[in-house]
């Protein structure tokens, strides 16, 4: 186990390394945008996919401290949670709680692959979250990113249809927020993380990518609370159960401890902005998962065309990136 820890320490640093931990997250990810979809289908109400899959995520972190890490340890965990209650539960209701309400609200309306193709704004998004941040980054990464939204674009364009605006204002509008919501809420902790380290105070608790999950996780349930009487919910179907709980393992647990765990040893703007467009993968292995699962049609030559010019700017992204 420790050689296999160093031959990865090796590594780590590279932005190969990033961009493949990267679009392992992002392939994790894509269930969500299926299983959604799949959900939303047969009937499932959105808050149910939003609300079970956390706490899913809650219960299998919860076993996982618990049996690998022992009860100390996830005594350690809560701790961190009620010391830091405020910074938890704020980080934890943009981060997670605005961007899944949203993403599964958004799935009601659109396909997978829409949502999907939409929600890789958060690329654009990171750069102005980062220079909110007072992150400085050069021209060049702004060109770039700027060159796989345009990919994206095109992939979104070729499925678009303009006699139907209720996917564009219904599916776009709360994934556009939510696309804002992921990266800052993810900011707010690399901050937090940041800061401790300067003032020389442990982070042995927080740098765990899988303890971060679960304190933001566990952050944004006032959200869900409040979001119940705001809903027609009634109770979840019974599909439901098992279909959120497949997603809290694929994309609550893996992919989301994968990029935290990426993005938290990425230590240059560039090399954060790498982690982030990576997401973008999420497209294109949604786009496989509909043809596979839901019979989607193949893109068209824009279709094409736009994934070529997205996968363009991911390497234009890292040849920048080891020049620099």
């Amino acid at each position: 186990m420790n050689k296999i820890k160093l031959y990865i320490k090796q590594y780590e640093s590279s932005s190969s390394y990033l961009l493949i931990i990267g679009l392992l997250a992002a392939l994790f990810f894509s269930a969500t945008f299926l299983i959604n979809r799949a959900i939303s289908l047969d009937g499932g109400h959105w808050y149910w996919s939003a609300t079970l899959r956390f706490f899913y995520t809650l219960l299998f972190l919860a076993l996982g401290f618990i049996t690998f890490k022992g009860f100390s340890y996830f005594k350690a965990v809560l701790k961190e949670y009620f010391e830091h209650f405020k910074f938890w539960t704020i980080s934890g209701t943009i981060g997670f709680g605005f961007f899944y309400s949203l993403i599964c609200y958004a799935a009601d309306f659109s396909p997978a692959w829409v949502v999907a193709t939409t929600w890789q704004i958060t690329i654009l998004a990171s750069l102005f979250v980062l220079a909110f941040f007072g992150q400085k980054l050069s021209k060049r990464v702004w060109f770039f990113t700027f060159i796989i939204f345009t990919g994206i674009t095109l992939v979104n364009i070729s499925h678009f249809d303009i006699n139907n605006l209720q996917p564009l204002l219904l599916g776009f509008l709360p994934v556009f927020i939510a696309a804002f919501s992921y990266p800052f809420g993810n900011q707010l902790v690399w901050e937090e993380k940041k800061k401790r380290k300067e003032q020389k105070k442990d982070i042995s608790v927080i740098n765990n990518a899988f303890v971060k999950v679960f304190l933001l996780t566990l952050g944004s349930f006032p959200l869900w609370i409040v979001l119940y009487f705001f809903t027609d919910a009634t109770v979840p179907t019974q599909g439901q159960y098992l279909s959120v709980a497949l997603i809290a393992l694929l994309s609550g647990v893996i992919a989301t401890s994968l990029f935290l765990y990426v993005r938290s040893i990425a230590n240059t703007p560039s090399k954060l902005m790498i982690v982030d467009a990576s997401q973008s993968g999420e497209v294109f292995f949604a786009l496989l998962g509909e043809m596979i699962f839901l019979s989607v049609a193949l893109p068209s030559l824009i279709g094409f065309i736009g994934i070529f010019i997205t996968i363009l700017g991911l390497v234009l992204l890292i040849k920048l990136d080891k020049k620099g």
